[in-house]
């Protein structure tokens, strides 16, 4: 029986083994790529560079158009021939260009204004939780630490909610993960993350996930249906556009994506509708709510830095328009809240995994080094963001004066280099709302609020990195200044 078993078990393995075997013996006697200098071990891998020229060789515009995304994203799609594409998963170059154009304009620096109002409300209901929860003056009983990952999110889902429906989720409503989005939204990253590695699994375990999943239970299935509610309502109750104001009145999403509908439904088709408003929803949240996470730590590690934020913020108080709100043009106007925001994203971009790209058919010389076609190259920029060569000599300090640099071409190069929403024609198509969000809060929060770390619990804060580097129990202690 035993003998039965272990040549059963033979059986399974020998090929993978046998497989691994070949593979180690291909890449170190064989493969065109087995000269690139490195790790020993990093020859078993897909390549990854740390050389201040290599990202303009992969993803400079201009360029860009050539280095396709890998097989990687196939996991973030639906693996079904017949579905249509995302402008985040697509892989062919001209398909992504032509989604891409029909988007643009939506998300757009100059389309900002009409979601400005739509912000606000939601900071409006974020500043009267974080005062619900803070500590009360003279009390001998200290609040609960409140978990600002959590907060964070549940300001970033309702105001891309906002943007995209006029109409909230609920998250800051109640502060709970409504209908498990966060969660499913977690959970598909996980899948994502690592199937994306042997996307050609992809198709045989999406089915199998999904049917462990089942269909109600799933978050993501709750954002389709709330979005195909708020189409239905919107075909019911048709909102009046001015088209040529879109960019500057008060003006969701789906009030625009419906009206090109309505003017032109085949270019603009209803899954145009639908994958604009999911995409928002689905991939709309985690960046902000974690570069928020991100730069409210770094204030709170550095008070001197904080000290010289409070005082901008202060000086900019008298000359705005709206006493509780700062418009996204006068933050424009504060160099130092610019400089922070910046640093805190290069030193905690959102994305923690390599953006693949394959080389193209011919090859490409990359850092002096020659990639045969179909090479799968790419960058992490939590390690293109503290490149010496680049950065200066403490690239992995939080310091952000180095964005006042007075050598403009030490300057430029620090810009090129800094890509926490990607580079060139891939850029995330939504960096524009993300910097609104942040752009608007993170005076608020430093005029209004003193953060302080639990002593009990300081060192308690994890990430997890599903793609996105996640914050999880980041607790603070609130105190209304």
């Amino acid at each position: 029986m035993l003998t039965s078993i272990y040549l059963l078990l033979l059986f399974c393995f020998a090929p993978a083994v046998g497989f691994w075997l070949f593979s180690a013996f291909y890449q170190i006697l064989i493969s065109p790529l087995r000269h690139v200098p490195g790790p020993t071990l990093a020859r078993f891998t897909d390549l990854y560079f740390d050389h201040p020229e290599a990202a303009q060789v992969i993803y400079a515009v201009g360029k860009a158009d050539k280095f396709a995304k890998s097989s990687f994203y196939r996991a973030f799609a639906v693996p079904d021939a017949h579905a249509r594409p995302s402008v985040f998963a697509v892989e062919d170059i001209k398909e992504h260009a032509q989604l891409r154009r029909l988007y643009q304009s939506t998300y757009a620096m100059s389309a900002l204004v009409s979601y400005e109002d739509f912000v606000n409300e939601c900071a409006d209901l974020f500043d009267q939780r974080l005062r619900e929860m803070a500590v009360v003056a003279g009390s001998a009983d200290p609040a609960p630490p409140a978990d600002m990952g959590h907060w964070f999110q549940c300001y970033a889902f309702d105001v891309i909610a906002m943007i995209t429906y006029s109409e909230r989720l609920g998250f800051l409503d109640h502060g709970i993960d409504v209908a498990n989005i966060m969660a499913s939204l977690e959970g598909f990253l996980g899948y994502a993350s690592h199937v994306g590695i042997y996307s050609w699994l992809h198709p045989f375990l999406f089915a199998v996930r999904n049917w462990f999943a089942g269909k109600s239970g799933s978050g993501l299935e709750y954002v389709i249906n709330f979005t195909q509610k708020c189409m239905k309502l919107r075909q019911e109750k048709p909102k009046g556009i001015d088209n040529e104001n879109e960019n500057t009145s008060r003006m969701d999403f789906l009030t625009k994506f419906t009206a090109r509908h309505e003017q032109d439904p085949v270019t603009y088709n209803t899954w145009y509708v639908l994958s604009g408003c999911g995409s928002n929803m689905t991939a709309g949240s985690d960046t902000t709510a974690i570069s928020l996470s991100a730069t409210l730590r770094f204030l709170m590690d550095h008070p001197e830095t904080t000290r010289k934020l409070q005082q901008e913020v202060e000086e900019h108080q008298s000359r705005v328009a709206d006493p509780k709100n700062f418009s996204f043009k006068e933050t424009q106007d504060m160099p130092y809240l610019q400089a922070v925001i910046k640093e805190a994203l290069r030193l905690n971009p959102a994305v923690g995994m390599p953006l693949e790209r394959v080389v193209p058919d011919g090859g490409a010389t990359i850092a002096g080094q020659f990639f045969p076609g179909g090479t799968t190259v790419g960058i992490n920029s939590w390690v293109e963001h503290v490149n010496p060569s680049v950065f200066g000599p403490d690239p992995t300090v939080f310091r952000p004066e180095r964005w006042f640099e007075n050598d403009k071409q030490k300057l430029d190069m620090m810009n090129r280099h800094w890509i926490p929403f990607g580079m060139g024609a891939r850029t995330c198509i939504g960096r524009h709302i993300s910097t609104l969000e942040m752009a608007k809060l993170i005076p608020r929060l430093v005029r209004d609020f003193d953060f302080q770390y639990p002593v009990e619990i300081k060192n308690e804060a994890t990430t997890k990195t599903y793609w996105f580097v996640k914050p999880h129990g980041f607790k603070v202690r609130i105190h209304i200044r």
